[in-house]
Parts: C-alpha cells; structure tokens; sequence
C-alpha cells in the first residue's frame, strides 16, 4: 500500500495534459511503472536521463482516491471495464459477449477465435490487436483515451502445432483513476523478469483460470502470486472447476464472491489483503 500510495502522489504531481478520446501526441508517463524495481533496488522508470521526456500522463479528469471504476464480467475473457470519464473498454473482444454497451476501445488477443474478430463494429473507435499487424515486428500501444492510458507488453503463444509464436499475445494495461489494471489474455508462458518491469504495479488483475488451455495451475498461481495485485478477477474458466485454481493459494489470499453484477473499484477501496473476487456469471 505504502508503493501504491507513492506512486498514486507521483501521479498526481504531473500536468495532465489535453486528449478526449484520442491518442496523445507524445507518450504519457506511466504512473504504473513509476517503481518498476523491487526494493531495495527500485528505479524510477518514467524519469529515464537519455530520449526525450515524455508528456506527463493524461487524464480529462484529475484522478483521486475515490474514483470509481466499474468492472462487469461479461463471458469467457472478456471484461467490460468503464473509467469514471465514461470510457467503455471491453477486454479480448469476440463479438459473442456482447457488452452492456458499445465499447469506445476493444482490446483482442487471437490465440482463439473466441478472443477477437476481425470484423468489429465500424463504429467502434479504438481496435487495438494485441498481435502485430506486420510479421516479425511487435504490436505497441501507447495511448490515451478520455482518462485513461492504456499500454501493452508483449509474450509469446504456443501455435496450433505447438511452435513457439513470438510477441503472440498482448498483456494489456489500463491507468485510470490512479489504478493499474491488467488483463493477461491469453497468456501460455511465465513471464520473465523483463516482462515484471514492463508490466510494474497492477491493482487489479484479470486472470485465466483454464487449468491448462493457457497455462497450468501451478504455473499461473505462480504469476499471480509474484504480481501480488490487491484484487484478482478470474476469467477464461474451462476444464476443471475454480475450486483447484483457488485452492493453489491456500489462505495467502483472501477469497469473495461478488454480491453484484459490477464491480465498482477506487484506490481507497482496494482490499489491504490480496483478494480473488469471483464475478457472478464466471
């Protein structure tokens, strides 16, 4: 809490500057990564000497600790998340899980069908592909939609064939009201130390929990347990119940069942204990 407070001060001393629903000219600062390192050895990463210095981050509202961000499960991985500006994201975007309503940005990964479409709604207003549009290269977002700032890192798939796909996947974040949420579609290897600094501070983590499908339990655990977000939402469940993928954390975590179908979340609120939160309709 005490490097989630700091960050969230961090944030707050910086300029916002002006995008409504629209990509900044410069990259923002990410509040996410303003302590990438592990202590002793933190590091300031929005403060690198060398390149330009990027625009600070930008909100079109000025983020406080009682902000609320709504988070709806909508089916499979896919997530409906609404900022406090009224941005409406929805995660591993298919088509098949409608959410409650049009969406302002999707995100897609594309290991399954069932993860993205290559035919969305016209009207929506940022695609972003969590594979790379050109072969060999890696899809990068940076960019700012009314108050929030969404960015990805990349990892790799396994292919039909079991071949290794480099830079398949996007792990995506979203800065917003001084929370940092992450969505790991459809993640199949364990992440690397270099993946943990891109990555930093996540409040919130939406997480598979296929038993195998992307990773094993004890591999994914693993990757939970090393992000220690403040709250886990489960997503993706196929194959054996959710009982086993709860059942790894074994009293390090505290576990709640949502009483409603959205999930309301601000700074203030985050749970002191990392906590899984089941969504109804998971």
């Amino acid at each position: 809490m005490m490097l989630r407070a700091l960050a969230f001060g961090l944030a707050g001393l910086l300029l916002p500057a002006v995008s409504v629903f629209g990509q900044s000219a410069q990259a923002p600062v990410s509040q996410c990564q303003a302590i990438a390192g592990k202590i002793p050895s933190a590091r300031f990463a929005s403060f690198e000497p060398s390149g330009p210095r990027p625009a600070p981050i930008n909100a079109a509202l000025k983020p406080t600790q009682d902000q609320e961000v709504s988070i709806t499960f909508v089916g499979h991985s896919t997530y409906f998340i609404e900022t406090p500006g009224g941005v409406g994201i929805a995660t591993d975007y298919s088509g098949v899980y409608p959410p409650p309503r049009l969406p302002d940005v999707v995100t897609m990964n594309r290991a399954h069908s069932t993860h993205y479409t290559l035919t969305p709604d016209p009207t929506i207003a940022h695609v972003l592909h969590g594979w790379a549009d050109v072969p060999g290269e890696k899809a990068e977002h940076r960019l700012t939609v009314g108050d929030v700032y969404i960015r990805n890192v990349v990892s790799d798939i396994r292919g039909w064939g079991g071949q290794v796909e480099e830079n398949g996947n996007s792990i995506f974040i979203f800065e917003v009201a001084g929370l940092c949420i992450g969505h790991l579609g459809h993640l199949h290897f364990e992440l690397t130390e270099d993946q943990y600094t891109q990555i930093g501070r996540l409040d919130v983590l939406m997480v598979p929990v296929d038993g195998g499908l992307t990773m094993g339990p004890e591999s994914m655990s693993r990757v939970v347990q090393r992000l220690r977000s403040s709250l886990i939402l489960p997503m993706h469940r196929w194959g054996p119940p959710l009982s086993s993928f709860l059942a790894m954390f074994d009293g390090k975590f505290s576990i709640a069942y949502a009483t409603q179908p959205v999930i309301r979340v601000s700074l203030r609120s985050l749970p002191r204990k990392p906590t899984i939160m089941v969504p109804q309709g998971l």
